[in-house]
């Protein structure tokens, strides 16, 4: 079964796309197209979009255990969303961080490509990445860098180093 949802969350009106394998896409608030036509969503389905909502409304949850489709993802990006998932709410690494924990330690610009062509922001939360030094730079959702620091705020996040938050 096929299909995709909308709903409403703290951030705005949020999408989210399933087939047999998982989630297949995400879309934060903004337009939006999906490749399956509307439709109930199945229970893990309904289950993740909970998630969701109550991850934007503050609660700490990691969605880990969410099952995703990773059919037709390029291995380096499989490995990068994989690692930035182990990202825990209220956290962050920098691009350069990330980097080396998938093991190809200055490729901080190709882990940026990846995360900018995310399908599932918020599950594979590329808005935990920074910059170099804590850097707010680019996030290709709608809304920008505005989007990624107000859902930094609502998980109460610390700069990279874990000195102190970041708002």
């Amino acid at each position: 079964m096929t299909g995709h949802a909308l709903f409403d969350t703290a951030i705005g009106e949020c999408g989210l796309a399933w087939g047999p394998l998982g989630i297949t896409a995400v879309r934060l608030p903004g337009p939006m197209r999906f490749d399956a036509a509307p439709a109930d969503p199945p229970p893990a389905v309904r289950d993740a979009i909970r998630r969701v909502q109550a991850l934007l409304d503050g609660v700490k949850d990691d969605l880990r255990d969410v099952e995703l489709d990773p059919t037709g993802l390029p291995e380096f990006n499989r490995r990068v969303y994989e690692v930035t998932r182990a990202i825990p709410p209220g956290e962050v690494l920098t691009y350069g961080a990330v980097a080396a924990r998938v093991g190809q330690p200055g490729s901080a610009q190709a882990v940026g490509r990846a995360l900018g062509r995310n399908p599932y922001p918020i599950i594979v939360p590329c808005h935990r990445v920074m910059g170099a030094d804590g850097r707010m730079v680019g996030f290709s959702a709608p809304g920008g860098t505005t989007t990624k620091m107000r859902m930094l705020a609502i998980e109460g996040a610390a700069d990279p180093n874990g000195q102190e938050a970041l708002f």
